[in-house]
């Protein structure tokens, strides 16, 4: 039997797997104990990956139809691969090279990704590349580079370990990042103390679980956000320090949020005044880790839900230290 190391196609967690096989047959799958995702488990999709390279239901050879009105025959490699290049070549002579475009996945590898783009740039011609990580992540693109100047997430999830307060906004992970969970619940475990938050319409597996449920309506986060900003200022809770030396723009902030009072938050969005003072005030004092993914960002508003969120961290200089920023979950492990 011969074992290789690879990681997990599914959910955004990217957990390492290892990878049973005998001759061309892949015979079984099971968790990298050393890889630093999962530490050697896996959920139930994971464990059975093996059953997806089974050869039962697989397309096993190319088909291709030369007219759509005519059937797909089996054809070689060969012949597929020379139809392919031929078609693009003429439609690139007659059209141009922003004729043909490439439309990716966020489960392909790094090395896929830089082929692709390679292919298209380089040798094409065009930018005509994209991608469904892009319906699932351009929201999140979009808050991070308008709040932090780059998309660049500065958490990860060692920070699980480290919090005081996790701030989960438009996430089920139970259910959706199930590996991920797990390390909330040790992290629950060796700290008692340690606050869950959860934002969610929704009482999900992990709205359950959570020491504070706000339940709002569908579509009012950013007002949520506000009011925990607004509670903050009243409380003392900022990081003036912070703000002062490595932020712009708080001054218009501030003004925002003035109106954003616990009585109106709470009747824009459905939840008790109490609640939301209680979640500023953990929230605050930190360290704080916020977790949120497509309840955010599926949104027409996901560019500001995401970048209210992140000013949250930036006000109370929740960013950059053990235990504490605003993560971002993908729903692709290369997303």
């Amino acid at each position: 039997m011969q074992e290789t190391k690879s990681t997990c196609c599914y959910c955004g967690v990217g957990c390492g797997v290892i990878i049973e096989s005998e001759g061309n047959r892949i015979t079984g799958v099971r968790g990298d104990p050393q890889h630093p995702a999962n530490f050697g488990r896996l959920c139930t999709k994971g464990s059975t990956l093996h059953l997806s390279a089974k050869a039962e239901g697989r397309a096993l050879q190319p088909e291709l139809r030369r007219d759509r009105d005519l059937p797909r025959q089996t054809v070689s490699w060969d012949e597929s691969l020379d139809y392919v290049a031929d078609r693009f070549a003429e439609i690139i002579r007659e059209h141009g090279p922003d004729a043909v475009a490439f439309y990716i996945s966020g489960q392909l590898l790094t090395e896929d990704y830089y082929v692709f783009n390679k292919l298209a740039k380089g040798l094409i011609g065009t930018n005509n590349v994209d991608t469904n990580s892009r319906l699932c992540m351009s929201s999140a693109v979009s808050g991070y580079k308008a709040t932090l100047g780059a998309d660049a997430p500065p958490a990860c999830y060692k920070d699980i370990d480290h919090a005081g307060c996790l701030f989960i906004a438009g996430s089920n992970t139970a259910y959706a990042h199930p590996i991920l969970y797990r390390r909330i619940e040790d992290a629950k475990a060796t700290n008692p103390d340690l606050k869950i938050i959860v934002v969610d319409p929704r009482r999900t597996d992990t709205a359950q679980a959570a020491d504070l449920h706000l339940a709002i309506l569908p579509g009012t986060d950013v007002a949520l956000f506000n009011g925990l900003l607004h509670v903050m200022l009243w409380e003392g809770l900022l990081d003036m320090a912070y703000i002062n030396s490595h932020t712009e723009g708080f001054d218009a902030l501030k003004n925002t949020v003035r109106e954003y009072t616990p009585k109106m938050v709470a009747d824009i969005c459905g939840i008790r005044e109490a609640d939301i003072i209680t979640a500023a005030k953990w929230f605050g004092a930190g360290p704080t880790l916020s977790l949120y993914c497509q309840g955010l960002n599926q949104s027409t508003s996901g560019t500001d839900k995401n970048a209210a969120l992140i000013n949250l961290h930036l006000a109370t200089g929740q960013i950059g230290k053990p235990g504490a920023g605003p993560l971002s979950l993908t729903g692709q492990p290369n997303a």
